[in-house]
């Protein structure tokens, strides 16, 4: 007789995968995801290294042994919720890069829109990330390219703006478009994940989305923001 897990798997080769390789049915994706949903807010109140399997599968409801079903660490169920984190990150900035005409106050508007989604992004996925910085810094190669895939499109999508702009005799004459769009991804990655910092400061978080906006604006087309 085949488990719960099996018998409803059907032949679906994008389901997530257990640990043995075997295609989860509908109660072990539940159960699969649970885990991950109780890792992720667990994530917000204490350290990864303090994180462990049994807490983890207590939290769920199930044992540790049903957790090893799934992933062979903590680490792992980590990676996986990192992984989600990317496909969502790729989607919202590359396509808000890509979209924006880079034209006046529609232009300026669409740099406030990338600043405002990056600032909402890291505070949405900040336990995440900041376990990510901590692994990839120990040399654990699983997270060491996550950083990467999650900006990698948006870099291209910003030099490839910035080409465009120079080609219409605008931008930045005389700079590398890469440069630009790498200088420009590191501030909104560094200004996003110090957010609380800033604020502790006393510099608002609208007031760090403004200043974002202005230097993309300018530094893409080479033009005065928009009053």
């Amino acid at each position: 007789m085949r488990s719960d897990d099996a018998a409803d798997a059907g032949t679906d080769t994008e389901a997530p995968r257990a640990a043995d390789g075997r295609v989860p049915g509908r109660r072990g994706r539940a159960t699969r995801q649970k885990l991950l949903d109780c890792a992720s807010e667990m994530l917000r109140t204490r350290s990864y290294r303090d994180l462990k399997v049994v807490d983890i599968a207590r939290e769920a409801g199930t044992s540790p042994a049903t957790f090893y079903q799934y992933f062979p660490d903590v680490e792992s169920a980590i990676l996986v919720l990192a992984d989600e984190m990317v496909t969502v990150g790729v989607e919202r900035f590359s396509a808000l890069a890509g979209t924006t005409s880079w034209k006046g106050k529609q232009g300026y508007a669409g740099a406030e829109a990338l600043a405002e989604s990056m600032l909402t992004f890291w505070e949405e996925h900040r336990p995440v990330l900041r376990v990510v910085d901590l692994a990839t810094e120990e040399g654990d190669h699983r997270f060491a390219n996550v950083r990467t895939r999650l900006l990698n499109d948006l870099n291209n999508a910003l030099a490839a703006a910035a080409k465009d702009q120079q080609k219409q005799g605008r931008g930045q004459p005389g700079l590398d478009p890469n440069a630009v769009a790498g200088v420009l991804v590191a501030m909104l990655a560094h200004v996003s994940a110090h957010r609380l910092g800033f604020e502790f400061w006393g510099v608002r978080t609208d007031e760090l989305k403004v200043t974002m906006a202005r230097i993309i604006f300018w530094s893409v087309t080479g033009q005065k923001p928009p009053t």
